[in-house]
């Protein structure tokens, strides 16, 4: 939850991304106008969590990687759903294009630069609990971690336990801490999320994430695991601008004015 009093909490602040899979556009678009306009939100923040497709995000910001290699990789996952088969189509490699357009751009330091700053939310099988990862030994450790929010079927990671998306046990990690901002691209109670179309709502909360209950987040959902056309995606991704600036509008006091 926000707790934007003033500038005070900039000082010990965290942030978290949910997982939205391929709604995670929305991201690209709220953090590109934080990044714009205060930076040093991103930059000081003490720890950047994130769950499947805002995992992504949280390592594409805590490593300094540009944001357009991050829009580059949500392009590439759209063309797929396009062919009659979807993702089943023989030509789809999911982890290939993962890798391609963002692990193979990690700094040779990545792990490093992660470790005790980045939170990446995983469910354990043996025992489907949550664990939220955020020390790596090495770059290839990292790169294992990604493919395993990718992709639920990859060799285990780090030991004999199987690991699946995080987003199965807990979908926005760190939320519960006084100090987090909280991301998400369905209308509900994030700090960064589209505004709810009636002041009292009915909502769901799926694994520590408020959700809505109205058309407009249905379309949400649904855009989660079929991603719409272009076009839409490029709207949902200047709505996450917007939301974005709205925030650092309404929190702007201890912020540049030129917010």
């Amino acid at each position: 939850g926000c707790c934007c009093g003033g500038g005070s909490w900039l000082s010990t602040h965290h942030i978290s991304f949910a997982g939205c899979g391929f709604m995670g556009i929305y991201y690209i678009g709220a953090t590109s106008c934080i990044l714009e306009r205060f930076p040093r939100f991103i930059q000081d923040a003490s720890k950047i969590y994130g769950a499947s497709a805002g995992a992504l995000t949280a390592a594409v910001l805590t490593l300094g990687i540009p944001l357009v290699l991050c829009k580059i990789h949500f392009w590439n996952l759209i063309n797929p759903w396009k062919h009659r088969l979807g993702p089943l189509h023989p030509s789809f490699n999911l982890l290939q294009r993962v890798q391609d357009t963002v692990l193979n751009h990690l700094p040779e330091d990545a792990h490093v630069r992660a470790s005790g700053k980045l939170g990446v939310s995983l469910t354990r099988v043996s025992d489907v609990k949550n664990v939220l990862v955020s020390e790596f030994d090495s770059r290839e450790e990292l790169i294992q971690v990604y493919f395993t929010v990718w992709h639920p079927f990859t060799q285990p990671y780090l030991s004999i336990q199987h690991y699946v998306d995080g987003a199965v046990t807990d979908n926005l990690p760190g939320y519960h801490l006084k100090q987090t901002i909280t991301f998400s691209p369905y209308a509900g109670e994030s700090d960064i999320c589209p505004q709810a179309s009636t002041l009292n709502f009915h909502k769901v909360h799926f694994n520590n994430i408020s959700i809505q209950l109205n058309s407009e987040n249905l379309y949400r959902v649904t855009s989660t695991f079929f991603p719409p056309e272009p076009e839409a995606m490029a709207e949902i991704c200047h709505n996450g601008y917007k939301d974005a600036l709205r925030f650092l509008q309404e929190n702007s006091k201890g912020i540049d004015s030129d917010c």
